[in-house]
This record gives structure tokens, sequence and C-alpha cells, in this order.
């Protein structure tokens, strides 16, 4: 089933202050997690940490940037199951799998999200140009991608669109980072870390 037609078929729950999965979007044979659920009690105003093209390396200093995060997005290219375990050990996980995530353990991993928090919609993916659907008529509020290896905050159609960059291994010449949100309000302040 294509992206956009689970969309159209939604209905979504949204907790008053809280952050709500909705199991129309879980792939056939798959629960909502035990994590995701734990999340129901998220406060209206909150940190969303946000890393991507990890590849396996979880540097301390992004482990320290984390701190403090009420929830984390990974985009994809995680490169261990290790290095979600280092994550979850600071805040829950919404995780996506990325091109080059394989094996056993990836199996659980959903190749995008959706995530409602604060009455706030976030769709996760990991390559953006993979999108399937109309992000404004399906109401997203934030779009979060990896894959590039390069930090980006835009906005385009009233949409925020963010790419944390990779906290991985250096690529090139390209940056070292990680990205937050801050719920503040209603509104969302993001901001790019560098790591290096």
């Amino acid at each position: 089933m294509r992206q956009q037609d689970w969309i159209r078929s939604l209905s979504f729950l949204r907790l008053s202050g809280g952050v709500s999965f909705h199991p129309a979007l879980a792939l056939p044979g798959h629960d909502i997690s035990p994590d995701q659920s734990e999340m129901s009690a998220m406060k209206r105003d909150c940190v969303i940490g946000i890393i991507s093209d990890t590849h396996g390396l979880v540097r301390p200093r992004a482990v320290a940037e984390l701190q403090g995060s009420d929830l984390i997005f990974h985009a994809g290219d995680i490169g261990s199951p290790d290095v979600l375990k280092t994550l979850q050990a600071i805040a829950p996980v919404t995780a996506v799998r990325g091109n080059t995530d394989r094996g056993r353990w990836t199996e659980s991993l959903r190749v995008f999200e959706i995530a409602d928090i604060s009455g706030l919609l976030f769709y996760i993916l990991h390559d953006v140009s993979d999108i399937d659907l109309d992000p404004r008529a399906a109401g997203i509020h934030a779009v979060i991608s990896g894959h590039s290896h390069k930090p980006l905050i835009a906005e385009r159609e009233d949409i925020l669109y963010l790419n944390p960059g990779s906290a991985g291994p250096r690529r090139f010449t390209l940056p070292v980072t990680l990205a937050r949100i801050r719920i503040l309000d209603g509104s969302l302040e993001p901001e790019i870390i560098d790591l290096a």
C-alpha cells in the first residue's frame, strides 16, 4: 500500500497534549511499539532530538547534545542496533530504515513514520525524494529526513523541512551535525547543532 493511500484512510487519534501513532500506519504484522505508547504522556512543550546517518557511530558529543530530549527521531542509515540502544537510554526513539540499513535487526523498522506530538504531525523518512504524499494535504507540520548528509532547515507552504545532516563518520567535507526542535506554545523552533 502506498503512503498516500495510508494517509487518506487515517483518522488520527490525537491525545490532548500528547503523542499518538495511529495503528493504521502499522505495516501488516507489525504492532505499535511499547516505546511509542509510553510517549502518550508527552507534555505540550517539549524537545525533540533529531539525528540521522549515524552509520553505526554515536559520538559522545551527540549523546551529550541529545541529553534533555523528550523524544528522539532517527531518520535512517542507523548502521547498528547498538545505535538505537544508546539513543533509547536517553529518550524514547522513533526510527526509520535507511537505504543502508539491512539485516534482521531492521525488520521492525518502517520506511516512514508519522507522529502526532502536541497536535503537530511529523512525517519521518530517510530520503525526502521518496515522499509519496502531499504533506500539506495530509496536514503534516514537519517533514524530517536524512540521506543527503547535508543539514537543512527550510519552510515550504508552511511546512518545516528538516534534515539534521549526518552525525556519523565524516563524509568528504560535509559537516557532522544533528538537530533539535523545541515545541513551544504550539510552534516549532528548529536548530542545527555542529558536533565537530
